[in-house]
């Protein structure tokens, strides 16, 4: 990219990680307001579950072609086209929040926000030379961070004065991100308009061709959906097992998050400067050992605490590395990637979610649930290590 095409880089990263803050926020809110809504309307743990995993079931699959648009009109409109639309299931829920079927019905449409982050991807990355894209969408991943909000504010928000305040509060944070894409962003002057033809799905043909396409969907399914999923069951497991009360279990839900958070965008940078392959073996490797010891100490609170916060580090470097990767090794397909790849992260909170629920009931115990998310992380690593052998063999070949 030339120098001159750089100009509005910082703006355009700016406005997208603004757009995904806030809709992650909105996204994400039911997850912390949970045990509010499993005490005012009497709902099961199983139930609980089901409103917390329905925004994020749809958030994972409005991805795809939310990311194949992007590639076709640019990240400009259809991040403003997202951001209005969300406004719609907020206003609803503001209203309308005292059944579980209103959570689900509406859930459903609040979780087209989650798909943002299939927009944001190509946008950023269309900005930013291959040797920055890393710490580029590193940084839009910060994005995440909507998630600490809302486990900080929402229940708080919702204690202070009662549980239409918080939609109402992400409506504004919506509408005014809204109102500054419609003014200032635009797209880079490299983006170009996708020239495949045929079908709206024929981007996606990239799977068929090339296999190697499905291995970050695996990645990000554990790295992206293991952090959806605790982030968004530790207030009410916090509130079961230790007995804390909501907004103590929701902040500290947030301080997950945030060490998160934190971890992506260096987990972005490690992925600039030794490669997304390494940072991803060393974060499967650490997730697989901390799942294990979580599920049979999670009684305990000190090494809880201990060991949820340091997985939360390396799940966000795992998803700040994940991307780097699918520049890399697709950049004339970004978006239609990004779509899947994001679409899994987002199943990835999903099952676990009621994985996490349904264990629980049949067994009384969480202990096989984070067994199962040690042993997908191991299986991760021997996918990732098969992978570094076959572009290892393949690169030799050329050379």
């Amino acid at each position: 990219m030339k120098l001159e095409d750089r100009k509005g880089s910082t703006l355009a990263l700016v406005l997208a990680t603004l757009g995904f803050l806030f809709t992650f926020y909105a996204w994400s809110m039911l997850g912390p307001l949970s045990p509010e809504f499993k005490d005012q309307l009497g709902l099961s743990t199983l139930q609980v579950a089901i409103v917390i995993a329905v925004p994020v079931l749809m958030g994972s699959i409005m991805r795809i072609p939310l990311g194949i648009l992007t590639d076709r009109l640019g990240g400009r409109k259809v991040f403003i086209g997202l951001l209005a639309f969300t406004l719609l299931p907020l206003g609803a829920l503001a209203i309308w929040h005292d059944s579980f079927a209103a959570l689900i019905v509406i859930g459903f449409f609040l979780g087209f926000a989650g798909a943002s982050f299939a927009i944001g991807v190509p946008f950023v990355n269309k900005w930013y030379a291959p040797e920055r894209q890393g710490w580029a969408l590193g940084i839009y991943g910060i994005g995440m961070g909507g998630t600490v909000l809302g486990g900080l504010t929402a229940p708080r928000i919702a204690k202070a004065t009662n549980l239409t305040v918080p939609f109402i509060v992400a409506i504004a944070l919506i509408g005014i991100t809204l109102a500054l894409f419609v003014l200032f962003a635009r797209n880079s002057p490299t983006f170009e308009p996708s020239k495949q033809k045929g079908s709206f799905l024929a981007p996606l043909k990239v799977f068929k061709e090339r296999p190697a396409a499905w291995a970050p969907t695996l990645y990000y399914f554990l790295v992206f959906g293991g952090f959806v999923a605790m982030f968004a069951f530790l207030p009410v497991f916090l509130n079961e097992v230790h007995h804390l009360d909501k907004p103590d279990a929701a902040a500290r839900a947030a301080g997950f998050a945030a060490v998160a958070v934190v971890g992506r965008p260096i987990g972005g940078w490690l992925a600039d400067k030794v490669g997304a392959a390494w940072v991803l073996r060393v974060a499967f490797v650490a997730i697989a050992v901390l799942a294990v010891i979580i599920g049979f100490t999670y009684e305990e609170m000190v090494p809880l605490t201990i060991c949820c916060l340091t997985t939360a580090g390396f799940l966000g470097m795992g998803t700040g590395a994940v991307f780097k990767l699918v520049a890399q090794d697709f950049p004339d397909v970004v978006g239609a990637v990004t779509g899947v790849v994001g679409a899994a992260g987002g199943l990835g909170g999903f099952f676990p979610l009621l994985t996490l629920a349904l264990i629980k009931s049949w067994t009384g115990s969480y202990t096989p649930a984070f067994i199962l998310l040690g042993a997908l992380a191991v299986i991760c690593l021997v996918v990732l290590t098969l992978m570094s052998r076959r572009r290892t063999v393949a690169t030799l070949a050329v050379a």
